[in-house]
């Protein structure tokens, strides 16, 4: 049986991030946006027309002053910036889980089961089946295929 949430307005929403220890930062050049920040981790809300709130940055491990997108490789998570990339530790996928817990109480947001169990990454990029949906002919090689051409050659050069 789903359980229901009631949304909060965005006046009772900042109030809940206040009183849970949230740093507030209004963003800059914007009346309805504001910035969040706890345990290293960020993310922005907006105000909607309706005086409702709206995830506008979705959470991130901080990295400089830039909020990271959280990639998964299938054998690794990864913190994205438009600079770097890094490998991304338990204990911060363990503060990006228990900060996002965080938000979605203080929006009034369901908090979904296979989300609550873990760490859910914006981004699934697995190696083996990225550009699968393209044709045989426009799809990159793949390093083991240039590996095994190249190691194929030398093969058949050491035959000789």
């Amino acid at each position: 049986m789903a359980k229901t949430t009631e949304a909060r307005t965005y006046e009772e929403a900042l109030a809940w991030l206040r009183d849970h220890g949230f740093d507030i930062t209004d963003a800059p050049g914007t009346n309805n946006r504001i910035f969040l920040r706890k345990y290293n981790v960020s993310a922005a809300i907006e105000r909607t027309p309706e005086d409702g709130v709206k995830i506008f940055a979705y959470p991130g491990c901080l990295i400089g002053s830039e909020i990271s997108k959280l990639v998964n490789r299938g054998y690794q998570q990864f913190l994205k910036t438009s600079k770097n990339e890094l490998p991304a530790s338990a204990e911060q996928l363990k503060a990006l889980q228990t900060f996002s817990e965080e938000l979605k109480v203080a929006l009034g947001l369901p908090s979904l089961y296979n989300e609550s169990l873990g760490t859910v990454s914006e981004s699934y990029q697995y190696d083996r089946i990225e550009n699968r949906d393209k044709t045989v002919v426009d799809r990159p090689k793949r390093p083991w295929e240039v590996a095994g051409k190249q190691a194929a050659v030398a093969a058949k050069k050491g035959r000789a």
